[in-house]
């Protein structure tokens, strides 16, 4: 948790959340750390950390099994995974192919390019 980061606290915790989720961290039908361990862990107000979990809740992405704690529902992370490449694509496809052909590439050249992307950088 970077309190020194603009974006709301929630939200880092949301995003934080997915990512272990993406990395396998909370695995489908797994628990997550409860509102309680987040708020001593992060030392944050419960109010914060119940604000970002429920974004997820509210995402379909967790669910709450009474008196056991927050779990990931099935088919989170295929979920995040297709929200993250439609976001991939508009945010950087869209940019990249829209400069290449400002500059005249064809697409096999771009191709070219973003292959030897994948060789170059790690």
């Amino acid at each position: 948790m970077n309190f020194q980061d603009e974006r709301p606290i929630f939200l880092q915790l949301a995003e934080q959340l997915e990512e272990g989720i993406l990395s396998g961290a909370y695995p489908e039908e797994g628990r997550v750390p409860s509102i309680t361990e987040y708020s001593v862990a992060y030392k944050i107000n419960p109010a914060t950390a119940l604000k970002g979990v429920n974004l997820l809740v509210d995402a379909g992405l967790l669910y709450k099994k009474r008196g056991l704690g927050m779990f990931v529902a099935a088919g989170a992370r295929e979920t995040l995974v297709s929200q993250r490449r439609a976001h991939f694509y508009g945010e950087y496809i869209e940019k990249l192919v829209r400069e290449a052909k400002n500059l005249g590439l064809t697409a096999a050249e771009l191709i070219t390019m973003i292959k030897r992307g994948f060789s170059d950088v790690d």
